[in-house]
C-alpha cells in the first residue's frame, strides 16, 4: 500500500460541520493517527471502538484515585479515548466498512464512558473532600449528557417528520399541477407532455452545500424553496453572517454542545484543579445554548404550520369538538329524528334472510362462520332444544 495523502484523508473522512473543539484539537491528531492505523487491516472501526472505552475506563480509574498528578494522567487518557471514537467513524468512511451495529456500539460506549468517567471524577473528589457537592455534580453531569442527546434525537426526528410531510404534500401539488399542464399541452399541440421529475429543496440543505453563499441569494437562484428557519433569521438577522464564518472553518455554530461539555469537565478542570467551578459554568452554559436550540425548534415549527396551512388549509371545524360527543346530544338527536335513525341503522345492518338465524343480529363487520358455529344452529332448530337448554355442548 502506498502513502496515503494527508489532504485527502482529511477531505474524505472529516465532518463538513463539526464541534470548535473537533476540528481544532481532535481532527489534526486524528486524521495522522488514520493514516498509520489504516495499513493494518486488523485494526477494524469495531475494534478501535471498543479500545476507546477501555481508555476511557482507565481515565475513570486515575480520576477515581483524586490526586493531582492522576487527575493530570486521567484528562489525557480522555482526550486520548475522545480522539480514538473520532478515528473509528473516520476509518469507516476511509474504507468503506462501516456497520449499523458499530454505529450504535459507539453511541451506548459514549455513553458508558461518561457515566463512569462522571462517577470516578466526582467520587474520587468526595473521598479525598467529603464535600457532599461533588455528588450532586455527579447527577448534574449524567442528567446533562443523557438530556442533550435525548433532545437532540427528538428534534432531529421531528424535523424529519416536518420535511416528510411538507414533501409529501408538495409533491402531491406538483403532480396535480403537472397532469393539468400536461392535458393543455395535449390539447394545444396534440403531442404528450414530458413533465419534469418534482422535487422539494428544502433552504437547510442549500445551505450544507454552500456555506459561504446567504439564504437570500441561494432563493433567488434556486426558486421555489421551504425555508423552515424564516422567523429565527428575521428575529436574528446577525446569525447568518456568523454561522458563515464559522462554516468557513469547518466549526459549526454551536459552540457549546455535548462534546465541549464533556471536554471541559474531563478536561479542562481535571487538569486545572477546579472540578465544581468548571462543572458549575459548563451546565450553565450548555443549558443556555439547548434553550436557543429549542427557542430556533419553536419558530421552525410556526413556519411549518405557517406553510402547511398554505399547502393544506385546515378546515374550518378544526380546533373544536365534533357537535355528536356532548353530553346527551345523541339522546336528542333519537327523540328528534327518530325515523331518520332507524333508516340509517336499516342500511347499516340489514335484517336477516329468512334462512338465517332470526334471533341472530350481525356485526358491523360479521366474522365468518366455523363449522362449529353452523353445527350449534342446527342443534338449536331441533325440538328438545327448548326443554334442555344449554345440556348440549
Amino acid at each position: 500500500m502506498g502513502k496515503l495523502s494527508l489532504r485527502a484523508v482529511q477531505k474524505l473522512t472529516c465532518k463538513k460541520r463539526d464541534a470548535w473543539w473537533t476540528v481544532l484539537l481532535v481532527d489534526p491528531v486524528a486524521t495522522r493517527m488514520l493514516i498509520g492505523m489504516a495499513k493494518f487491516k486488523f485494526i477494524t472501526p469495531n475494534r478501535v471502538t471498543w479500545a476507546a472505552l477501555f481508555v476511557g475506563l482507565g481515565s475513570a480509574y486515575f480520576f477515581l484515585r483524586g490526586d493531582a498528578w492522576s487527575l493530570a494522567i486521567g484528562a489525557g487518557l480522555y482526550h486520548l479515548s475522545f480522539i480514538l471514537d473520532c478515528i473509528d467513524g473516520k476509518l469507516a468512511r476511509l474504507k468503506g466498512n462501516g456497520t449499523v451495529f458499530g454505529g450504535w456500539l459507539d453511541y451506548v460506549f459514549d455513553r458508558i464512558r461518561v457515566l463512569f468517567c462522571a462517577l470516578a471524577l466526582m467520587g474520587g473528589q468526595y473521598l479525598r473532600t467529603h464535600n457532599e457537592l461533588y455528588l450532586l455534580a455527579a447527577l448534574v453531569v449524567v442528567f446533562l449528557d443523557m438530556l442533550r442527546y435525548v433532545d437532540a434525537l427528538q428534534i432531529y426526528k421531528m424535523r424529519m417528520s416536518m420535511r416528510m410531510k411538507i414533501e409529501k404534500v408538495t409533491l402531491e401539488r406538483q403532480r396535480l399541477d403537472e397532469e393539468e399542464a400536461e392535458r393543455e399541452a395535449r390539447a394545444a399541440a396534440h403531442r404528450p407532455a414530458e413533465p419534469e421529475q418534482p422535487k422539494v429543496v428544502f433552504i437547510e440543505d442549500l445551505l450544507r452545500e454552500n456555506p459561504g453563499v446567504e439564504a437570500e441569494v441561494l432563493k433567488q437562484q434556486t426558486g421555489e424553496v421551504v425555508d423552515l428557519h424564516a422567523q429565527f433569521r428575521h428575529h436574528f438577522p446577525w446569525y447568518t453572517r456568523f454561522r458563515q464564518a464559522l462554516l468557513r472553518s469547518r466549526i459549526r455554530p454551536h459552540l457549546i454542545s455535548g462534546i465541549e461539555f464533556q471536554m471541559f469537565i474531563f478536561i479542562v478542570a481535571p487538569l486545572i484543579n477546579q472540578i465544581l467551578w468548571t462543572t458549575a459554568i459548563s451546565a450553565l452554559a450548555l443549558g443556555a445554548f439547548e434553550l436557543v436550540i429549542m427557542y430556533k425548534f419553536w419558530l421552525s415549527t410556526r413556519d411549518f404550520t405557517r406553510l402547511m396551512e398554505e399547502l393544506a388549509p385546515t378546515p374550518p371545524t378544526a380546533g373544536t369538538i365534533a357537535e355528536h360527543l356532548h353530553r346527551g346530544r345523541h339522546r336528542r338527536a333519537a327523540v328528534l329524528d327518530e325515523p331518520a335513525r332507524q333508516e340509517t341503522l336499516a342500511r347499516q345492518f340489514p335484517l336477516p334472510e329468512q334462512d338465517d338465524d332470526l334471533g341472530f343480529q350481525p356485526y358491523p363487520q360479521p366474522y365468518p362462520q366455523h363449522a362449529q358455529d353452523i353445527e350449534t344452529q342446527q342443534l338449536r332448530a331441533l325440538p328438545y332444544w327448548v326443554e334442555n337448554e344449554g345440556s348440549v355442548r
